[in-house]
């Protein structure tokens, strides 16, 4: 990084195919509005993966700097909320999507994208959380808000291994839950137990039901998956109980009946971490620092790269050769 210049991971879609890697950008100067944030931190999730290998359709235009969330330091600002030396998060809306994402020594997006930080989180904790753990957050609020309790049974976490999914065993179990967390990753149960997972059961503990209702047997699910597992989790939740549907790895449909809605009262509750309102933004992230934060904050960073390592931690990642966070440092 020179006066002008900053190093920034920059994802093309041109004549020669799809391409990324490394490059040096001109460093930008915030317009009426904007934030330019030094960036120190940020982590690889599912869709940074998809974004920087071509493998999914993120990107709606070329070239564009990949990286869905990023945390650092305010350098300069034409925004009334926020002045130089402000410690700041940046997650979700046009990130690596139509807007030059956070994988990037400077990020310069609109104020009113960032969050200030929470007191007991910094750039590296916020990170570790990223947009899995604050996507994990709405789930929990959601279900919550939609009146999961603990008396109602557990809740089950598919993909548990997984960003989001460890995010969520953690948080639930920090807050009294019996949490159930479905993996197919043996050597990686005594990782789940000591996230507070109560029980591990295989992807085969939801076979294939025939009939539209079946045993009631999870007061609630956070699913990571789609397709046929979450259509087996309509079938077994109990009455009232909470389904918080935020993945489609296993496809994107979802082939049940009206049933368990209307005869159990199950709610299926998207949740779409892209774009939510700033006040309840700013909440999640307070209870993530606070009331909501898991004992084992540490432990669910397994990996920790430079911006030259992502692409051989993408494609990694799409093989399921990964689990937990993986913090990227950039500074």
């Amino acid at each position: 990084m020179s006066a002008t210049t900053y190093s920034a991971f920059r994802i093309h879609k041109d004549d020669q195919g799809h391409h990324a890697g490394i490059e040096q950008l001109p460093k930008p100067e915030p317009a009426s509005g904007e934030v330019l944030v030094r960036v120190a931190h940020s982590a690889v999730n599912y869709k940074d993966a998809l974004a920087g290998t071509g493998k999914g359709k993120i990107l709606r235009t070329f070239p564009l700097v990949g990286g869905i969330d990023g945390a650092g330091e305010v350098e300069a600002s034409d925004h009334p909320d926020y002045k130089p030396g402000d410690a700041v998060i940046a997650t979700g809306w046009g990130l690596s999507f139509d807007h030059d994402g956070a994988y990037a020594q400077y990020l310069c997006v609109p104020g009113d994208w960032l969050v200030p930080m929470p007191a007991r989180l910094d750039a590296r904790s916020a990170m570790i959380f990223g947009t899995a753990g604050f996507t994990a957050a709405l789930a929990v609020h959601r279900m919550l808000t939609n009146g999961q309790r603990p008396d109602m049974g557990p809740i089950l976490v598919t993909g548990a291994s997984g960003g989001v999914g460890s995010m969520a065993v953690a948080i639930f179990a920090k807050l009294g839950y019996e949490v159930v967390a479905v993996s197919g990753k043996p050597a990686l149960h005594d990782w789940l137990t000591s996230l507070g997972a109560s029980r591990i059961v295989g992807r085969d503990a939801l076979a294939e039901a025939k009939r539209p209702l079946e045993k009631a047997e999870w007061g609630g699910a956070v699913d990571n998956v789609g397709g046929e597992m979450l259509a087996q989790i309509t079938r077994t939740v109990v009455p009232n109980g909470n389904i918080a549907a935020i993945g489609l790895a296993g496809g994107h449909e979802l082939n049940t009946t009206v049933m368990p809605f209307i005869l159990r009262g199950a709610s299926l509750l998207g949740c779409n971490s892209v774009d939510v309102p700033p006040p309840l933004r700013k909440d999640l992230w307070g209870h993530l620092a606070d009331d909501w934060r898991p004992q084992a904050l540490e432990d669910m960073l397994t990996e920790t790269v430079k911006l030259e390592g992502l692409p051989d931690v993408f494609e990694r990642m799409l093989a399921g050769q990964t689990h937990g966070r993986v913090l990227v440092e950039v500074d």
